[in-house]
């Protein structure tokens, strides 16, 4: 019997170039997981303990920062230059819209590669859909406990472990410590010590009279229709007021959530500080750099441009306080294993070698975010008590920080957010309205899909 394409090495380059190649034209042309992890099952069968004979692995990967593509090619070149059993064939393409798109059009056409890299919380839609298989057989007792808790709630859908990240993401404000304290503007030393949403206030106001015009960068440059930034980022500010993007118990409905009284005071109060100026607008991504805003709303990724451009000069505090405490965001990409693909086996020797602490380490230096492990945290310095970037690694082992929701919905969830956001934020719509759209959207998409049924499609 032949081979389909994408299910031999030959069919697999030729899918990858060619998908490549119109993801490239694309991007020319402009173009939940409610159980907890002691639930976990391990019925599944993906991985039996052996590999018969020597296997080849495809692998899809999203072209991110450079240095996170050329860490990710020379790992796959160590690990075929190690061992002869398994051979890994690296493909990237590039990353959000056109690469989600390749995904869920080559998982409808059956020519997914092996393993597969994707936005940590589309997880879910992938696992109920059947793109991607449980890895709990494949899973040491000894790893699944060195992994951060962020990352086990994460790769979680329906009580089994369907994905698993090298590294996690931080979020929270940049602050110059020397202007705060000329201002005479306490700097919070942890989550207990957050600011909350008026007294932030105030401090954006006294800033702007230090001299500071637009004290607050929040990215808008990059709140873009269907970018996911707006959710990642601000999704947390609606949380820490009460609400939620979703009914968080059941995943059945948006309606009295996203658009509740709790969200809409949480984005009634961002949209003021942007109608009060107390906000870059958006014409750049640096403003911090460039000193217009001292305050920068954002996550790990600018840690290392920060820290070079403030030597000396850069802490990191927690989100403000809208209500209910601070919460931050959590959740990067992250691997799963296809359904129907190369032996599991196979595929989790590559998949443990990315989880080495030295692996996880490497990764994580060169982009800057935060290791997945316990063990290769230790390897990093700023992760230490009293280190640098000590906040982000508090919030995600501390419970701070929230995975966005753990629905196959999210999809429709993040789309209908990162629209509703900018026209809040930058068209200065009115909340309310704008968030009813939003949350009706999402029905809309739950409607369709009756729920999202924990049987799948």
């Amino acid at each position: 019997m032949k081979a389909p394409l994408g299910r031999t090495a030959r069919g697999r380059r030729a899918l990858a170039s060619g998908l490549l190649a119109a993801a490239l034209l694309l991007a020319a042309c402009g173009g939940g997981g409610d159980a907890d992890d002691s639930e976990r099952a391990r019925t599944d069968t993906t991985c039996d303990g052996r590999i018969d004979g020597t296997a080849q692995v495809t692998v899809w990967f999203h072209a991110g920062p450079s240095a996170e593509y050329n860490t990710l090619r020379r790992q796959v070149r160590d690990f075929n230059r190690a061992q002869r059993q398994v051979r890994v064939e690296a493909v990237t393409l590039p990353e959000q819209r056109p690469y989600n798109e390749l995904v869920l059009s080559a998982a409808a056409s059956g020519d997914l590669p092996d393993l597969l890299d994707f936005d940590g919380p589309r997880l879910y839609s992938h696992a109920w859909s059947g793109t991607i298989k449980p890895i709990d057989s494949c899973l040491p007792d000894r790893l699944r406990e060195d992994l951060l808790p962020s990352i086990r709630q994460q790769g979680t859908y329906a009580g089994q472990l369907y994905g698993i990240g090298t590294f996690d993401s931080g979020l929270g404000l940049y602050v110059r410590p020397s202007v705060l304290k000329k201002a005479g503007i306490r700097i919070p030393r942890g989550v207990s010590e957050a600011w909350t949403a008026n007294e932030f206030t105030t401090i954006l106001r006294t800033l702007r009279a230090a001299g500071y015009p637009h004290p607050l960068d929040m990215g808008l440059v990059d709140a873009r229709p269907g970018e996911e930034w707006s959710t990642y980022g601000f999704a947390p500010a609606v949380w820490s007021a009460g609400g939620d993007l979703i009914d968080p118990k059941t995943f059945r409905t948006a309606d009295g959530f996203l658009n509740g009284p709790e969200s809409v005071r949480a984005l009634t109060v961002l949209q003021n500080w942007v109608e009060a100026g107390l906000v870059e607008p958006g014409r750049t991504d640096r403003a911090f750099d460039q000193e217009r805003s001292v305050i920068s709303w954002t996550g790990h990724w600018r840690y290392p441009d920060y820290a070079e451009r403030f030597p000396g000069d850069l802490a990191i505090v927690p989100l403000p306080d809208f209500g209910e405490g601070t919460v931050t965001g959590m959740g990067s990409w992250q691997w799963g294993v296809t359904s129907g693909g190369a032996d599991g086996d196979a595929v989790w020797r590559f998949l443990a070698y990315l989880l080495k602490p030295d692996q996880i380490h490497r990764m994580s230096v060169a982009n800057g975010a935060i290791p997945a492990t316990d063990s290769a945290v230790e390897l990093s310095p700023a992760y230490a008590e009293g280190g640098a970037e000590r906040l982000f690694i508090e919030q995600l082992r501390d419970g701070v920080a929230r995975p966005r929701p753990r629905t196959p919905a999210y999809p429709a969830i993040t789309e209908a957010f990162s629209r509703a956001f900018p026209k809040i934020m930058i068209d200065r719509a009115p909340v309310k309205a704008t968030l009813d759209e939003a949350a009706e959207a999402i029905d809309r998409d739950l409607a369709a899909h009756d729920g999202y049924p924990r049987s799948g499609p």
